[in-house]
């Protein structure tokens, strides 16, 4: 085998192994963008968790021949796919992240044109892409999420937090209202105690008089 086959084979090989390991990836047409704005674009990519790998058409086209992916069409023209992969701190990129990347660069640079995409298996388009690219990245998502749940206990913490202080307002309004009957009744009730002493004090008075005349 020649080194120029066996380059060929390692390429489609290459690029089976990524289509079967990528849950994601878009494909995009690169004509006229210039080598500064593609350094630009990998970087934006890499961020991500993207991958931008340049392939010929026609070596794509045998990699995938048997993994059932409809996307012939696709691959004309200078063609540059973005695959989902690593973050540069080894955390996993996600399909909205790349997609959203894509949609920023081309809004502000003509020259790179999406023309669709595989998710999970399944073709998408253009539009599809685009909407993809409006959801909120994973880790917002799960930070929302967190949000989320947080809130309520904290909530809750706060409620029992502000019992006591609420049932303070609550008896003063309560004594406010009525008009300090409560401390009347407070008041009667002393009164009614000192008198219930007072007369067991004459009883026992009056039983110790008795027992001295007999």
């Amino acid at each position: 085998m020649s080194e120029a086959r066996a380059a060929k084979v390692a390429v489609v090989d290459e690029v089976r192994e990524r289509f079967s390991d990528s849950d994601s990836l878009v494909l995009t047409e690169y004509r006229n963008l210039d080598v500064p704005a593609m350094a630009s674009l990998r970087e934006a990519l890499r961020e991500v968790g993207g991958d931008y790998k340049i392939y010929k058409n026609t070596l794509v086209r045998f990699a995938i021949e048997n993994l059932d992916l409809e996307i012939d069409d696709l691959l004309s023209g200078p063609t540059a796919i973005a695959f989902v992969g690593k973050k540069p701190d080894g955390t996993s990129g996600d399909p909205v992240s790349v997609a959203k990347a894509l949609k920023d660069f081309a809004k502000k640079n003509e020259a790179l044109v999406i023309k669709g995409g595989v998710l999970e298996n399944r073709r998408l388009t253009v539009e599809e892409i685009n909407q993809l690219a409006e959801i909120a990245p994973r880790d917002v998502l799960l930070s929302q999420l967190a949000g989320l749940l947080v809130a309520p206990m904290q909530q809750f913490a706060g409620l029992l937090n502000a019992l006591p202080q609420k049932f303070a307002y609550a008896l003063q309004a309560l004594i406010e209202k009525s008009g300090g009957v409560l401390e009347a009744a407070d008041d009667a009730s002393d009164s009614e105690t000192e008198e219930e002493e007072s007369l067991e004090a004459d009883d026992a008075s009056d039983l110790e008089t008795e027992e001295k005349e007999a």
